[in-house]
């Protein structure tokens, strides 16, 4: 069995964007995959830590976070 795992961001205008227009842009991937073969099996969240960065000389740096990403998971 094969998987086929690719992030999905959602991108919405906050003037006239809806949820529809989230699933739209799902349902775009969603059937391109399949019309390559690919079977939708779920939409994942996947949580990860990124790491501080310290800048140059101590100046600019970031503190560590967390963050989730959305992947959509394909079976071939």
């Amino acid at each position: 069995m094969e998987y086929k795992v690719i992030p999905f961001v959602a991108s919405l205008d906050p003037k006239k964007g809806t949820a529809n227009h989230v699933a739209e842009q799902l349902e775009k991937i969603i059937n391109q995959a399949q019309e390559e073969g690919w079977k939708y099996v779920r939409l994942e969240s996947v949580t990860t830590y990124v790491k501080p960065d310290n800048g140059c000389f101590g100046f600019g740096g970031q503190q560590g976070y967390t963050t989730s990403k959305q992947m959509i998971v394909f079976q071939g």
